[in-house]
């Protein structure tokens, strides 16, 4: 139902903190009393529910926080705080109750919420942001939910594949974004991931890169913080979101962020040894990385989207990579179950570009944000069913230097030494290091090892896919997203 479309509104006089004023529900949502405290609020974007005691209603709002106002909590510019009215008669109560309930109800907002929180992301402190900033919310939201603390990796993906979806109106992940990346799999490993695909997802930034989150708020022109990011999710307004399907033989990983190879996987995934240094250790190992830059063997082969033709050289199609050479370590990993197989596209029939190495970076990305202090690919759209190429060939360590520390604001993309595209469907055949061909690389997902060749950092730990060709198609606006407006 349309607000705006509701047949009626109401109006009465009432008691606002003992003093008898005009109350008004105006037919575009906005509550309206003569009172010196506060006389306007717009109950879409401002009102979180509201509850009884006795004759009284008490409104419970999240503004932005100014001068003068009295709030229970101060949450990064938004400011919790309740308004309470009685009505002067038992009639009125019911019909002001029963008006308000209406309207609220007509936004479609979730109302029974499944929350994953990963206690062991980032700083550790997801339980913390959800005990101070989204319990609180979504108790003066008249909210249900669950919560679930993951133990270990690939939980949350566990519990969604058999997760009785009836019973939710949405999940939300207080996490980084490594959460979000297995509910999705999860959902879309289910027998019936057509419908637990469109279950939406909300995120509350609570890991190291929230690139996500970072990407949904910054879109609205919001901070990225806790309380935005589960006011989000209470309002209940979604959005589309591309899935990437990586595909090698019958191996499938469904990626929602970004993939790499080169210096940005390495930088991502070997900084970890220095996990001790907290965020710092990306920037120190990104210097090390530039001071005996590594360049890789390899060609990616790509369909541009309209406007980006003139990069690389014609080719075909090859065919899926079925990984036949080097498959002896997945086999046991490589059992396909029910669920999404991947966009149904035939590449065969689509005009193919090539690019050869060797590569210092190769970076795709399907949101602008890689995490809140990187802004990967500023052209990114969350359902335009492209995803942006990031290639970096030959440069100069002092240009690399200057391209990374451009990449806050996403200037990097305007570097001479930078090839920025979009793509519809993307190969990738990685190789081993110019140095010493007896080294190779590390492909990174969605801030996941997904694949290591030999001698590389964590050689020892078993990977989904082996270094070798791997295919990425894109399925436009599959998955949903709790976001801002």
């Amino acid at each position: 139902m349309d607000p705006e479309n509701l047949s009626s509104f109401i109006s009465d006089r009432v008691l606002v903190y003992g003093k008898v004023v005009p109350l008004t529900l105006t037919r575009d949502g906005k509550l309206r009393w003569n009172h010196d405290d506060r006389r306007c609020l717009n109950v879409e974007k401002e009102v979180l529910g509201f509850t009884f005691e006795g004759s009284r209603i008490r409104v419970n709002v999240a503004v932005e926080k100014r001068d003068g106002i009295l709030c229970f909590a101060n949450m990064g510019g938004i400011a919790r705080q309740s308004f309470v009215f009685e009505p002067l008669s038992e009639e009125s109560l019911t019909l002001w109750s029963q008006k308000l309930r209406d309207y609220i109800d007509s936004f479609g907002r979730p109302k029974r919420l499944l929350i994953f929180v990963n206690p062991f992301g980032g700083k550790k402190c997801a339980t913390k942001i959800f005990v101070e900033d989204v319990r609180p919310c979504l108790e003066d939201a008249d909210i249900q939910f669950t919560v679930i603390e993951t133990k270990h990796q690939l939980h949350a993906k566990e519990v969604v594949k058999t997760l009785d979806l009836s019973k939710y109106d949405g999940i939300v992940c207080v996490s980084g974004d490594g959460i979000l990346v297995e509910v999705i799999n999860g959902l879309l490993e289910r027998e019936d991931w057509s419908d637990a695909i469109k279950m939406p997802i909300g995120m509350v930034p609570a890991g190291t890169g929230n690139g996500m989150v970072k990407s949904l708020l910054d879109s609205a022109g919001e901070i990225c913080s806790p309380s935005n990011a589960i006011l989000a999710v209470i309002r209940g307004h979604t959005r589309s979101l591309d899935v990437a399907t990586i595909s090698q033989g019958k191996t499938r990983f469904f990626s929602v962020l970004m993939l790499a190879w080169g210096l940005i996987a390495d930088i991502d995934i070997e900084s970890e040894k220095y996990r001790w240094m907290g965020s710092a250790r990306i920037d120190f190992y990104a210097l090390q990385r530039i001071t005996y830059l590594r360049h890789y063997n390899g060609r990616v082969s790509f369909v541009p989207a309209p406007g980006f033709e003139e990069y690389g050289e014609q080719t075909i199609y090859s065919g899926e990579p079925s990984c036949e050479t080097r498959t002896s370590q997945q086999e046991s990993l490589n059992t396909q179950q029910p669920g999404y197989l991947g966009s149904d596209v035939k590449l065969e029939n689509m005009h193919w570009r090539t690019i050869s190495g060797p590569f210092v970076s190769i970076w795709l990305h399907n949101v602008p944000w890689g995490s809140e202090d990187v802004l990967a690919a500023p052209n990114a759209m969350f359902s335009d069913g492209y995803l942006d190429l990031i290639i970096v060939k030959d440069i100069p360590k002092l240009s690399l230097l200057s391209l990374l520390s451009k990449m806050n604001d996403g200037s990097h993309v305007h570097c001479p030494h930078v090839m920025y595209l979009k793509v519809k469907a993307f190969v990738l055949e990685p190789g081993a290091r110019i140095d010493d061909p007896m080294k190779e690389g590390i492909i990174d997902s969605d801030g996941e090892l997904l694949a290591r060749g030999n001698v590389t950092y964590k050689g020892n730990v078993k990977c989904s896919m082996a270094y070798d060709k791997l295919q990425i198609t894109v399925d436009q606006g599959l998955a949903t997203l709790f976001a801002p407006v």
